[in-house]
């Protein structure tokens, strides 16, 4: 559940709002900006003012897309204005992005009127390789693209009407096979009249439903040719007069329910009536027409689908619009047709019958996915759609004869599953679901912050973790009020170091492990009352499951005690640091960043077998290469020497892993380059799981990144401890708080799991 605050300070902090324009060429020189502005930038502008076509091979045109609205229909918050519509069609460009990686200009336009408002966007078509209209209320949104598609030679697509349409229809076909429903004989009943439900409706009739079978109902009930007030859309599918008046008397006998309406509308006892193994889509949002839980003690043999990401079979847009557009862009389409409209659903409903990926089972909560009434649409962040629809969207537009350019499918499927985009997200998503699966009892040792504090809120509300503050509990309070929080009333459990009963025991204990450290019972008294050392040993003993720390401590304070008194795993010869850096496009593993400052060869390799375990228990396929200054041989020198005896041990001890070196970053990362230079690597493609000579060279690469590059630094994460211990960095956010609780949890489970293993 996203918080106000939180919200709010997501939107502002550092750079304000949620996109940025990014040169793509180099600007450091005086010869770069001759090629990018005056004088070299005239060279292609003759070039496109001879042809206007090259303008796709010239600019950034053919993969950009705008997203457009006037905000008079924005999600559920009604006609809000364009300026306050601003922040959901930034949203969306973020969308595209990370699904698709398609560029976005969101336009918000401060025009009602029809035809003012189709000059505005036609007059803009040189800018764009495709418009995605969006949040524009019905039925001025019919006409805007109706009138738009004439005057265009860009796909122009309106994601409210079709997005919805494609994704149900991709439901559709593969409830009604596991229905056994003949979509020529289904009898279909539509709670919604608007620009959704309407185009959902005529997209259904193009996959094989009659409109004779159609029922649609609006507020007023039944749309029937009786009644006088209807518009030209409605008029279309009013039915003969049989005298049905209200959705219920529509219900009885029909074979498919499919609401865009409001929540709550279609009760137990109206699915009740329907007709045996009914299709059932109650897609309103938030809240649908008749709850999940309900449809189905009312109906055990229906088959369910809602707009919900927390019930099966959600029908979510996500699954189209960028997937659509980047079909339509690399083939340089000229509209998105019905054919490629069709095409997309049936590419989504046939991945539905393919095996599903472990990952993507893991990112789902591990239960088993296969075709069946709790899986007939694919899952939201199954990364194989863009790969998929994609394809399928160009192949359409190619056969339908809008594609300005002519691809090889085959060729253009491999490309884009080389370059799927989210798995960030993907991994993100994993941890977090794998934390829902089974929450553990997680310490915060720094409870007085308010940024650990938000995100603390947020663990509970998602249910992430069983959090255990560390501090006063006063502070905490007073805090908590501060900030409009709820988790002390929601269970949040506070200890005070210095007062708690434990501390006795805790200190004891503390000595009896140090004791041959230098460390005296008194001194076991003072460092027990300091949260770190508490937290550590709470760990240690068992009352916790993980420990999340570090936001106000220096990082030997933090990682001083855990080694001290956690310790390492069975098996492990020393602590690995990792940190996980997000890209634009992807995601790349490096350590040692934080723990082994001189590594030797044995430590290297260590360091190199941790790393692939954690990379494959996030589900990612572990691409491993030994950074060096060298590249295979090309010096002789002790410091490579090292890295290739590391090697040598990492494929005896795992002799599946796939791992090269050594190799400079540069060759490692550029797949190219390296086959160009050493095609007798063995690396199959890019490496994701960087290991660097020594920590200076890992520190420094990964701030670097960070710093220049812009990539996200998740962790670092602690490998080799016998416990799980997460590490934040201080100046943290309250996104990197709740992801290393959802890592330390998902630790947790896996170690828990692995003892089992070996009990048994």
């Amino acid at each position: 559940m996203a918080r106000k605050e939180d919200a709010l300070d997501y939107h502002r902090r550092g750079r304000h709002g949620k996109i940025e324009v990014v040169p793509s060429k180099p600007l450091v020189s005086q010869i770069d900006l001759s090629l990018a502005y005056t004088p070299g930038v005239a060279e292609p502008c003759l070039e496109i003012q001879a042809n206007e076509d090259l303008s796709w091979e010239y600019t950034a045109r053919g993969n950009l897309v705008a997203v457009i609205s006037n905000g008079t229909a924005v999600l559920g918050l009604g006609n809000i204005g364009p300026a306050a519509g601003k922040p959901v069609m930034e949203g969306k460009a973020c969308l595209f992005k990370k699904f698709a990686d398609i560029d976005v200009f969101d336009l918000e336009i401060a025009e009602k009127d029809v035809d003012r408002f189709v000059d505005i966007v036609a007059a803009l078509e040189p800018t764009f390789g495709g418009i995605n209209l969006e949040d524009i209320a019905a039925p001025a949104c019919f006409e805007i693209e109706e009138k738009l598609r004439k005057r265009l030679r860009i796909p122009v697509f309106h994601d409210d009407q079709h997005g919805t349409a494609i994704i149900s229809g991709a439901g559709l076909l593969n409830a009604a096979v596991i229905a056994d429903k003949p979509l020529e004989t289904l009898k279909l009943v539509v709670s919604g009249a608007g620009a959704g439900a309407i185009a959902c409706v005529e997209f259904f009739i193009s996959l094989g439903v009659k409109r004779e079978h159609v029922v649609l109902c609006d507020s007023k009930g039944v749309i029937h040719a009786g009644r006088t007030d209807l518009n030209g859309h409605k008029q279309r599918f009013a039915r003969p007069d049989d005298g049905r008046r209200t959705l219920a008397d529509a219900m009885v006998g029909a074979d498919m329910f499919m609401g865009l309406s409001v929540a709550n509308v279609v009760t137990g006892g109206m699915l009740e009536t329907m007709a045996p193994r009914p299709i059932v889509f109650a897609m309103a949002n938030p809240d649908p027409e008749i709850d999940y839980a309900e449809a189905v003690a009312a109906r055990p043999d229906a088959l369910v689908a809602t707009g919900r990401s927390d019930y099966p079979n959600q029908v979510n847009n996500v699954l189209g619009f960028p997937f659509i557009f980047r079909g339509a862009l690399d083939v340089r389409a000229t509209a998105v047709t019905e054919q490629m409209k069709v095409a997309a659903a049936r590419a989504l409903a046939a991945l539905t019958h393919e095996p599903v990926p472990e990952s993507v089972i893991a990112t789902y909560g591990g239960k088993p996915l296969k075709l069946g009434p709790d899986y007939f649409i694919p899952k939201p962040f199954d990364p194989r759609v863009l790969w998929w629809v994609a394809p399928a969207v160009a192949e359409a537009a190619m056969a339908s004869g809008v594609a300005r350019k002519q691809i090889d499918v085959g060729e253009y499927r491999e490309r884009l599953m080389r370059k799927s985009s989210n798995a960030a997200y993907s991994i993100m998503r994993s941890m977090a679901r794998s934390a829902k699966r089974d929450p553990r009892r997680i310490v915060y040792p720094e409870a007085a912050n308010p940024t650990l504090l938000r995100a603390v809120q947020q663990v509970v509300d998602e249910e992430l973790a069983r959090p255990v503050l560390l501090g006063r509990r006063k502070d905490v309070e007073r805090l908590c009020g501060e900030l409009d929080l709820t988790l002390l009333d929601q269970g949040v459990e506070v200890i005070d170091p210095r007062s708690d009963e434990r501390a006795v025991r805790y200190a004891q204990r503390l000595w009896q492990l140090r004791q041959r450290k230098g460390v005296t019972p008194n001194m076991a008294q003072s460092l027990i009352t300091k949260s770190n050392y508490f937290g550590m040993v709470m760990l240690e003993q068992g009352d916790v499951d993980g420990l999340v720390s570090g936001l106000k401590l220096t990082f030997p304070e933090t990682v001083r005690p855990a080694l001290e008194i956690v310790g390492l795993a069975p098996g492990a010869t020393r602590a690995v640091g990792m940190y996980m850096m997000v890209l634009q496009n992807s995601v790349k593993f490096f350590g040692d960043t934080t723990i082994n400052i001189d590594c030797d060869a044995d430590t290297l390799a260590e360091i190199g077998v941790q790393m692939a375990d954690a990379v494959t228990a996030l589900g990612v396929t572990p691409r491993v290469a030994m950074i060096s200054f060298s590249n295979f041989g090309s010096v002789h020198h002790d410091e490579v020497a090292k890295v290739r005896a590391a090697l040598a041990q990492i494929r005896a001890r795992r002799p599946d892993l796939e791992i090269d070196g050594e190799m400079q970053p540069e060759f490692a990362l550029d797949e190219a380059k390296r086959k160009g230079y050493y095609p007798f690597s063995t690396l199959s493609r890019n490496a994701n799981t960087l290991v660097f000579p020594s920590l200076g060279a890992g520190n420094a690469a990964y701030q670097t990144l960070k710093v220049l590059g812009g990539a996200g630094a998740v962790g670092p994460i602690l490998l080799g401890l016998a416990r799980p211990v997460a590490l934040l960095q201080n100046d943290g956010t309250v996104e990197d708080i709740v992801n290393m609780t959802a890592y330390t949890v998902m630790t947790a489970q896996q170690q828990e799991k692995r003892a089992a293993q070996l009990r048994a």
